[in-house]
């Protein structure tokens, strides 16, 4: 048991870290644009600016899938090698040079998508970490998708088609393995309301772009690119999330209240039947962000009484010298139950950095070494 200041020191954190609800501890993103060839260019326009959105907001490219055609930057047709704008103002570059694609060209399938989503033993152990969703029950995951579409389906590059059903199983094969927490699905595509309407996962959200038998329109056209640059639904979508930093209190139901159909020419829809949450108390960051949960912990048995707040995957030493470490979802203070001590870790830690120095000298002394006998040959010669 904590004695009593222990207790009146955790309970401001638990208080600060209970007032949204959420209790994730990681975030995800899967971003696909479906379309390719040079006409659809505002489709790419539109994956790569939520690219940079959920970047901006703390989601490290370790933890964002990213499945574009990608052949607009390089296009012969571009008339901005290498750059990629939303707006005629070409105020922002979207493709800049800190871009990572996982999957390019004719990986982005249907196949592919599903693999990534499903589970981790239906890939080839050969596909490196960057192309896996490495999800956990303690994951918000967040998926965005973009192209043409119709009545309860998208198109894979004009070859092939995903369909509501597709999706919703998939989703649902996600919580059967307890591959996300809360999962918020976002679709910008013709009839993209109908794409969301076999969800049937618990602690799903959906937004989608237009209503069925109602088409999804550009916002702009670029005289100088000569394509429109960024459908109307991303665009004010990208608009609000402008204004979101990672310590935002805006919440999901301010985002759906920017929705406006004459702005947008198309009749946005918001499903939330399967969410757990008031939406008011749903934070736009608890899926475009990457902000760090933390958690509040005991003490395990027969240790001494203490309290540790810690950030998911990390480990930390106490002033006493032990260590908190956490794997997955267990934490134990090592030191407290005799196990790891914080300081000959310490000392570890300062040994390897003079190693490194000795190790520094030895190289350069061989190389010294090296080149007087490549003198010496050379002056018998």
């Amino acid at each position: 048991m904590l004695g009593s200041s222990a207790r009146a020191d955790v309970e401001p954190v638990t208080e600060f870290l209970g007032r949204h609800g959420s209790s994730h501890t990681n975030n995800w993103a899967v971003l696909v644009c479906a379309s390719r060839y040079w006409f659809n260019y505002r489709h790419m326009a539109n994956a790569l600016g939520m690219y940079r959105t959920v970047k901006r907001l703390g989601i490290p490219d370790s933890n964002i899938i990213l499945m574009l055609a990608d052949d607009v930057a390089c296009n012969p047709r571009n008339k901005f090698p290498g750059c990629v704008y939303s707006s005629s103002a070409k105020t922002l570059d979207l493709y800049g040079d800190n871009i990572e694609v996982d999957y390019r060209g004719y990986e982005v399938t249907v196949e592919n998508f599903l693999r990534v989503l499903t589970a981790l033993g239906r890939v080839e152990p050969s596909v490196p970490r960057s192309k896996r969703l490495l999800t956990d029950d303690r994951s918000n995951v967040f998926i965005y998708m973009t192209g043409h579409g119709g009545n309860e389906f998208l198109k894979f590059q004009d070859s092939e088609e995903i369909s509501a059903f597709d999706i919703a199983d998939a989703v649902a094969q996600m919580w059967e393995k307890k591959r996300y927490n809360e999962l918020f699905f976002m679709i910008d595509t013709c009839q993209a309301n109908t794409m969301y309407s076999k969800f049937y996962s618990p602690n799903v959200l959906a937004t989608g772009s237009s209503v069925i038998h109602e088409n999804s329109y550009s916002h702009e056209n670029d005289r100088d690119i000569g394509v429109a640059v960024i459908d109307a639904y991303t665009h004010y979508v990208l608009q609000f999330m402008e204004g979101i930093n990672k310590t935002s209190q805006a919440t999901m139901q301010d985002l759906f209240d920017t929705y406006d159909p004459d702005k947008i020419n198309s009749h946005p829809g918001v499903r939330s039947d399967l969410f757990p949450r008031s939406l008011r108390d749903a934070l736009v960051t608890d899926f475009f962000g990457g902000v760090a949960q933390a958690e509040v912990l005991t003490p395990p048995e027969g240790a001494q009484p203490s309290h540790f707040l810690f950030i998911n995957n990390a480990s930390a030493i106490e002033p006493d010298g032990s260590v908190l470490y956490r794997y997955g979802d267990t934490a134990t203070d090592l030191d407290a139950i005799g196990g790891l001590d914080g300081h000959p870790f310490l000392a570890a830690t300062a040994d390897g950095q003079k190693s490194a120095i000795d190790g520094n000298i030895r190289a350069w002394a061989s190389t010294a070494v090296v080149l007087s006998l490549v003198g010496w040959i050379a002056s018998r010669e």
